[in-house]
């Protein structure tokens, strides 16, 4: 009798009992550890050699994906709580994060600057270049915000000897969510132990246009705040501006450009919404050091 065998992605799915996945680093590891810190919300390991894994076969439920992303930024405050330690770190691990990210905004200005001059000098410009002429301003916004933010960043840091990390999935996407009896987390292969923000950073830019982030932050704030510092950082790196991607023709092309121009729109107001209740904090600790 021959095996049904279906083809989701990168994975094969034989009889609907269980899923066939290539192996890209051992995670033998990292399930053992998410288990003794009571975190079991990940399909179970059946067997292992040395180029595949074979996982249980988890069918996820139809539900609105509103709900499934609820349920998504819950279990990921739980990863978050249920993992947490406080690594010591010297000097050079606060300021060596410091200048990777200012050279990322670095890069970006450089680019953008050279693709503006580019188009300056167009006599009839392309479509996708009208759109950026059109919307440059919001880039220089955001990488405006990074720059000067990040110093600020730094001055709240630099004395630290402490970083509060946990176990991270760092590939966080609604694609990466199932429902079933439980929620699942699947696809751990780029799991590790950082600061816990990164995984905010991954879900936002994978999923921010699809639905109201600041929603779904306000439910993990709940159960897993943020430090002032933490969330700066958060807001910076999400305000870094992509590159600009060639597709195969303009129409596609424009498409992606206008899609990139909607997440940072979207990140200012989530900047801006943030800078008000950073504002509000501020007074309600003065009059009530009055």
């Amino acid at each position: 009798m021959k095996n049904k065998i279906t083809l989701k992605k990168s994975v094969r799915i034989i009889d609907d009992r269980y899923v066939i996945k290539k192996k890209k680093a051992s995670l033998k590891n990292t399930y053992h550890y998410l288990l003794s810190r009571s975190f079991d919300y990940f399909p179970q390991v059946i067997d292992e050699d040395n180029d595949y894994f074979y996982y249980e076969y988890i069918p996820d439920t139809e539900e609105p994906r509103e709900g499934k992303i609820i349920d998504l930024i819950t279990i990921l405050a739980v990863l978050h709580s249920k993992t947490t330690i406080y690594k010591e770190v010297d000097l050079d691990y606060y300021k060596a994060l410091y200048e990777d990210i200012n050279n990322q905004i670095d890069n970006a200005y450089n680019y953008y600057n050279k693709l503006m001059d580019m188009i300056d000098n167009e006599i009839y410009m392309s479509p996708a270049n009208y759109l950026i002429a059109r919307n440059i301003t919001i880039v220089y916004e955001s990488l405006n915000y990074t720059k000067e933010r990040i110093d600020e960043w730094y001055q709240l840091i630099e004395n630290k000897r402490q970083v509060r990390v946990t176990m991270i999935h760092n590939n966080l996407s609604l694609d990466h969510y199932l429902k079933n009896d439980k929620p699942y987390l699947i696809s751990w292969d780029k799991a590790k132990t950082d600061m816990p923000i990164y995984d905010l950073v991954s879900l936002y830019k994978n999923n921010c246009l699809d639905f109201e982030f600041s929603d779904l932050l306000k439910i993990y704030l709940n159960k897993y705040p943020l430090s002032d510092e933490e969330m700066l950082l958060f807001l910076i790196l999400i305000s870094i501006p992509n590159k600009i991607k060639a597709m195969p023709t303009e129409y596609e092309t424009v498409k992606t450009i206008r899609r990139d121009l909607d997440y940072l729109y979207k990140t200012n107001e989530l900047r801006k919404e943030y800078r008000i209740k950073e504002q509000t904090n501020k007074s309600n600790k003065f009059q009530k050091q009055d």
